[in-house]
C-alpha cells in the first residue's frame, strides 16, 4: 500500500489574493467558485494534484520546510523576471555565471520557492 500526494496546502492570509498569484505562476484558473474573501481556493494542476489556499490565523513565522521547485518552459531568467512581475520578490540568486543554479523567490506572502533551468537550458550546459 502507499499515498498518493492529493494536493499542496499553502497556510495564508488571503487565500483568493494567493490563488490569484499561483494561477498566473502556474498557468491554471483558480476554481469556477472561488470569489474575494473565500476562506479557501484551489487551483487543479493537469496531473491531478491540487495547489490548495487556506485562510490561518498567523502569519508565517520562519522558512520553510517544504517548497516547489518550478522548471519553466521559457529561459530562467525570462520565468524570474516575469514571476517577479506578477509580485514575486527574489531571496536569494543562486545562479551561476555558466548558467547552472536556481532562483529562490518568494510568493506574496513569502512562502518560499525556487525557479530551475528549463530542460533546454539543461540539455545545453549538460
Amino acid at each position: 500500500m502507499t499515498s498518493v500526494v492529493q494536493n499542496f496546502f499553502f497556510d495564508c492570509a488571503d487565500a483568493y489574493e494567493l490563488g490569484r498569484f499561483w494561477s498566473g505562476v502556474v498557468g491554471k484558473p483558480m476554481a469556477d467558485d472561488d470569489r474575494p474573501g473565500d476562506p479557501e481556493t484551489i487551483i487543479v494542476m493537469d496531473n491531478g494534484v491540487t495547489l490548495f489556499f487556506g485562510q490561518v490565523p498567523e502569519p508565517k513565522t520562519v522558512k520553510n520546510r517544504i517548497h516547489l521547485c518550478l522548471q519553466p518552459d521559457i529561459p530562467r531568467d525570462e520565468e524570474v523576471e516575469r514571476l517577479l512581475k506578477l509580485g514575486a520578490t527574489l531571496l536569494h540568486d543562486r545562479r551561476n555565471p555558466d548558467g547552472t543554479g536556481w532562483a529562490v523567490l518568494g510568493d506574496p506572502e513569502g512562502n518560499e520557492f525556487c525557479v530551475l533551468r528549463s530542460a533546454a537550458e539543461k540539455a545545453a550546459t549538460s
